[in-house]
């Protein structure tokens, strides 16, 4: 199922290139990925939802620029936490989310971060963590201290959040996530320009010894 979700206020201006961000949504069941979706779509919560895996859009106006923000939201996970290669291929960026409550879906998200840096197209991808369930401290079974120091050790973004009770963090989540795909592609493309003038110059000394 694909939803496109534009207002008014985030409509393409003439003449202005639409810039597209696909962002995958990963983590074990039951932890929040879908109320977190619709939550950055819509600002509502919606506690229950079925297993449907689904692609939703939404235009957003970020640092000046309209992001069309593709965001997958992936049935992925399980005990294996696999990740299938077109999702993979698809993703400039990902979302790991687990419950906070929920110490087996902190070890998924470890197991699909294992799998993404293990794939040499990915391994350069950012990624954000997402501690969800903020709202259920008593029943905490991963520290925040856990989750920083995961983000830390494999260079990912890290928030905890509520979806059930706040929108602006999962608004954060979300264009942190923007903003780390567009410097990503500004290095790629700084690198691929000095790889072009390295050839270049090289080029031309093997033309001069050549003569």
């Amino acid at each position: 199922m694909v939803v496109e979700v534009r207002s008014r206020m985030e409509a393409t201006e003439p003449n202005q290139q639409r810039v597209e961000a696909n962002i995958l949504l990963l983590g074990a069941h039951n932890v929040g990925k879908t109320a977190l979706t619709v939550r950055f779509l819509t600002r509502r919560f919606i506690g229950e939802y079925g297993d449907i895996e689904s692609i939703y859009s939404r235009v957003d106006r970020v640092d000046g620029q309209d992001i069309c923000i593709n965001i997958w939201d992936s049935q992925a996970g399980g005990k294996s936490g696999s990740i299938s290669d077109k999702q993979l291929q698809w993703a400039d960026g990902m979302v790991l989310v687990y419950d906070i409550c929920d110490r087996g879906s902190f070890d998924v998200i470890r197991q699909q971060l294992h799998l993404i840096r293990r794939s040499r197209k990915m391994s350069s991808v950012p990624v954000v963590i997402v501690g969800n369930k903020r709202d259920l401290q008593h029943h905490r079974r991963v520290s925040g201290e856990e989750g920083h120091l995961l983000a830390q050790t494999e260079r990912c973004g890290f928030f905890e959040v509520s979806a059930a009770e706040a929108y602006h963090g999962v608004l954060l989540v979300f264009h942190r996530l923007v903003d780390l795909v567009r410097e990503t592609r500004a290095l790629r493309k700084s690198m691929a320009g000095v790889r072009g003038i390295v050839r270049s110059v090289s080029a031309v000394f093997a033309k001069k010894r050549a003569e």
